[in-house]
Order: structure tokens, then C-alpha cells, then sequence
């Protein structure tokens, strides 16, 4: 599947590349985890020549200079913008000491939007996220505020990053019924070492029809292949912020190296496919911060998993979820059907409840 190969995101007519390009990376930083801003244009050159469309930022990546590298890129190259999906983020303050600038108020969000703009040398953004659940704003508000941005053509579609389930769908039903602009996507984090949007979210998008777009689809690089049991990674900025693996993971991660090698491919590649293959539309966030992580991970796309090996990746990394995740499973239908069949599911060949039955 070429990047070409579009896909609609969610219950929209926006069409986007199957992998989109973080941009978290664009810029140095003090934290040694950005890149200069020629490899960035470097990394967005490749990503848009092989036919991708979706370039996603934030407002206070690599502080507003991610925001930066992106509108010079496009300013310099005419006509190139429009066909371009930029998304970007709201929430992250950017002048410390202001409590009005960063959250999801009325008043923050136009001038957070206002900003990006500038940075992005656009008029508009074609997606716009919030970034984080803000417990001090009435959701109405968010939503009111944000589809009055949409009217205005400054923001073409919506969604929302880190917020939890039922936020989320309060948000999407009061859309709903009082006509405003509705939800389309959520970026989550999700990947075999971090299933536990199964739970609640992931079952929510596919109800909603909203499309899921995975950030860290690796697990902080642990699922690229430079971590192996014994080895020191040396080629790793976040090593230092996140430490290395647990036992747990590392679990998952000799099962990646086994499906890799069967494959012929790597680990990054078959922990992106499995990623791709999940229920509903699934738009992984793919980052570097050198173009041959870029190139890595495109091969992602280029993996077929046997459906034995799909079921070895699901098996060796199912989630602990919280509850009540786990009453739907084998006891929910001991206890609804009783012995009785009820959709080709009789309650007496499900055994007593256990975690290989969390599931969604």
C-alpha cells in the first residue's frame, strides 16, 4: 500500500495518506530529541514525494518552531499548501504565567489558533485538535467555540487527543443534537506495548465511525529494533527520559523480532502493520528525526501479516483493562444467555473469566 493509497478519516470526506508525518521532531530542542530544520524539510520532502498528504504538528512542539519549519516549507513552495492535510494542536500554553493561555476556552483557543496560523503561514488548518482533556472548561464551550472556527473557514475538521471516553462522546452527542461541527478523528496512544485505548476508546470511535490516529505507534522507539535483550541502544534521545523496556515488554518485543524475521522485514515495520490492521480506520503517526527513521518506517505499509501471526501480536500483548471492560467478556454472556445460544455465542463453551478473553 503506497502512501497514495488514500483513506477517509473517519466519517468525513478528508482523505489522507494510510501513515501520517508527526512533525513533534521538527526543530532542536534542549532536549537533544528534535532534528535541524534541514533534516526536517529533508524528512517532509521525502514523506510528501512518495505521495503522503497528512503532516501533523502542535502549537508548543519543539516551542512553536515546529509550527516554524512548516510554513516556511510551504511559503517557499506555492500552491503546495493546498494540497497538503496540516493538522495542528491547542492547549499547550505558550506564555507561561498567562492562566488564559493554553486550555480549551473560548478566549484561548481563538488566540491559540490565531498564533498556529502565523507560524503555519496559512489561513486556515484543515484539522484541528484538542490536545488535552481541560476539567476547568464546560466541554460546551470547547465545541460551541471550536464550530465557530469551522464556520469561519480558519478549521476545516475537528478532533481530540488524550481525552477520556466519555468526554469525548458527551462532546460528539451535543454536537449532535444542537448541529455543530462534529468529532472526526482522535489521536490516542496505541501500540502493542500500549493497548489500553481498547477499552473504552477504540470501541467509541468504531461506534462513532471516528478515525483513530495512533501517536508513539512504536512505544517511545522500543518496537523499532534497536532494543534487544542485553544490548545497549546507543542510537536513542529518549533512552535518558524513558529508561529502557520492561520484562513485560521486551515479552512483546522478541515476538516482533520473531514476526520480523519470518517476514524478512523489521520490527517497526510489522509493530506499524499490526497497528493497520486494527478495527475501524487506523492512521498511524509515524515520526523521525532522521530520514532514514522516515524510510524505515514507510516500509510499514509494504507488511502482510498471516493471520496465525496477527494472532501470536494479539496473544503476547493483550491489555490489563480497567473495568468494566472485563464484565463483557466470557461472564457477560454466562450470565445474559444462560446456557441459551444467542448469535452464535452458547455460554457453556465460554470458560470462567480470563484476561485472553479482554477484548473489544
Amino acid at each position: 500500500m503506497p502512501l497514495d493509497h488514500y483513506v477517509t478519516l473517519g466519517r468525513s470526506g478528508l482523505r489522507v495518506s494510510p501513515f501520517a508525518l508527526g512533525a513533534m521532531t521538527f526543530g532542536e530542542d534542549p532536549g537533544g530529541a528534535g532534528c535541524s530544520v534541514e533534516e526536517s524539510q529533508r524528512i517532509l520532502a521525502r514523506y510528501l514525494e512518495l505521495g503522503g498528504n497528512f503532516v501533523d504538528t502542535a502549537n508548543f512542539y519543539t516551542n512553536g518552531h515546529s509550527e516554524r519549519i512548516l510554513g516556511d516549507y510551504f511559503a517557499a513552495r506555492p500552491g503546495l499548501r493546498d494540497r497538503v492535510v496540516l493538522a495542528s494542536k491547542f492547549f499547550g500554553n505558550m506564555h507561561p504565567g498567562d492562566p488564559n493561555g493554553g486550555g480549551a476556552g473560548r478566549r484561548s483557543i481563538v488566540a491559540q489558533l490565531e498564533e498556529s496560523l502565523r507560524r503555519l503561514q496559512t489561513d486556515h488548518v484543515d484539522l484541528y485538535w484538542l490536545h488535552n482533556w481541560d476539567r476547568h472548561t464546560p466541554i460546551e464551550e470547547t465545541m460551541q467555540a471550536l464550530d465557530d472556527l469551522v464556520r469561519s473557514g480558519k478549521v476545516r475538521y475537528l478532533g481530540f487527543s488524550n481525552v477520556p471516553a466519555w468526554v469525548t462522546a458527551q462532546a460528539q452527542t451535543m454536537a449532535s443534537l444542537r448541529g455543530w461541527t462534529p468529532l472526526v478523528a482522535l489521536q490516542v496512544e496505541y501500540s502493542l506495548l500500549a493497548r489500553t485505548v481498547e477499552g473504552e476508546i477504540a470501541p467509541l470511535a468504531l461506534d462513532q465511525g471516528l478515525a483513530l490516529t495512533p501517536w508513539s505507534p512504536l512505544k517511545n522507539g522500543f518496537l523499532s529494533g534497536k532494543y534487544q535483550r542485553g544490548a545497549q541502544v546507543a542510537d536513542s534521545a529518549r533512552t535518558a527520559f524513558v529508561g529502557g523496556p520492561t520484562e513485560e515488554e521486551y515479552a512483546v518485543i522478541d515476538v516482533v523480532g520473531e514476526v520480523a524475521d519470518e517476514l524478512g522485514s523489521t520490527a517497526a515495520a510489522v509493530s506499524l502493520a499490526w497497528l493497520r490492521g486494527r478495527p475501524g480506520t487506523v492512521v498511524p503517526i509515524v515520526g523521525a528525526r532522521r530520514l532514514d527513521h522516515l524510510e524505515g518506517n514507510l516500509a510499514g505499509l509494504d507488511v502482510a501479516l498471516e493471520e496465525e501471526q496477527v494472532a501470536r501480536l494479539d496473544s503476547v500483548s493483550l491489555p490489563t483493562l480497567d473495568y468494566p471492560a472485563p464484565m463483557h467478556g466470557a461472564l457477560r454472556a454466562m450470565l445474559q444467555f444462560a446456557g441459551a445460544t444467542v448469535d452464535g455465542e452458547p455460554s457453556e463453551v465460554y470458560p470462567p473469566l480470563l484476561q485472553s478473553d479482554v477484548r473489544y
